[in-house]
């Protein structure tokens, strides 16, 4: 167990995950190690439209299967207009081809099921610190 503290108290993720024990579990995970606001979206299209409407949100969290848009299309979507949010991809699936189609899609990392969470938040530290350098390059020009 990684003994690391995350203080992502000033960071919001939106986690996409249409099962609610899965999105239970990894919202619990998620607040108690890290504190990082979590946002839920049970469809790729309600990620597409926090991702438009909601400028605070630092990190996406994406499962692939959802009941609507799939993971890959909203990945691909969310990136079309925000080119610099951070996508993790979240899958149970575990193959060479599909890893290589979520990075084809947009996405900036990938963990499978069950959740290796040092790997996970070893890849959001990542991301959180070289979006945050992004967003205030942008505010300085």
């Amino acid at each position: 167990m990684n003994s690391m503290i995350y203080d992502w108290k000033k960071y919001t993720t939106l986690l996409v995950e249409d099962d609610e024990i899965s999105y239970k579990y990894m919202e619990l995970v998620l607040k108690r190690r890290t504190g990082i606001k979590v946002i839920w979206a049970k469809t790729g299209q309600e990620a597409i439209d926090y991702c438009t409407n909601n400028d605070e949100i630092d990190i996406v969290l994406m499962d692939l299967q959802l009941p609507d848009v799939d993971g890959y299309q909203a990945t691909t979507t969310i990136k079309s207009f925000r080119p610099y949010l951070p996508i993790v991809i979240q899958t149970a699936n575990s193959w060479n081809d599909e890893k290589e189609k979520c990075f084809e899609a947009g996405c900036d990392g990938y963990v499978t099921k069950p959740i290796n969470l040092n790997l996970l938040f070893t890849q959001m530290e990542t991301f959180l610190r070289q979006y945050t350098s992004i967003k205030k390059k942008k505010i300085t020009t």
